[in-house]
């Protein structure tokens, strides 16, 4: 039965503080809102809706923190476009934890973290090196 999965449509990052999560992504990023309550917060970033969900399960579990990131998400951008975040990002105040460089596996990019420790890459494809 699970071959008939066939596509990835929902991200949801669990949050320990909630409201400092939504400031962030929404002062970071320009994404439509599609739903919001006290407890989350839904963007749509093309196909994918990213979700944000204050953690109030059993199952949960706690925020992996800085020291452990829990997720990395990457989000694919133009090649120019890759210093271009960087430098926003840092004026807007956001700790790098990796500046733009080219990587082995084909892609140029800059790593960031979210208040709570996720692992964010902004990225672009720029191939194989040779």
């Amino acid at each position: 039965m699970l071959e008939t999965v066939q596509q990835l449509s929902h991200v949801i990052v669990l949050c320990e503080d909630i409201d400092r999560m939504k400031s962030f992504y929404r002062n970071l990023f320009t994404f439509p809102v599609i739903s919001e309550s006290n407890s989350g917060l839904s963007f749509r970033i093309g196909p994918i809706i990213l979700g944000l969900r204050k953690r109030t399960r059993h199952y949960d579990g706690r925020g992996a923190g800085p020291e452990s990131p829990g997720v990395q998400i990457a989000f694919l951008v133009s090649l120019e476009e890759v210093d271009q975040c960087h430098t926003e990002l840092i004026d807007k105040g956001v700790t790098i934890l990796d500046p733009p460089n080219n990587q082995d596996w084909g892609h140029r990019t800059v790593y960031f973290s979210d208040p709570e420790g996720n692992l964010l890459e902004i990225y672009a494809e720029i191939g194989y090196p040779a």
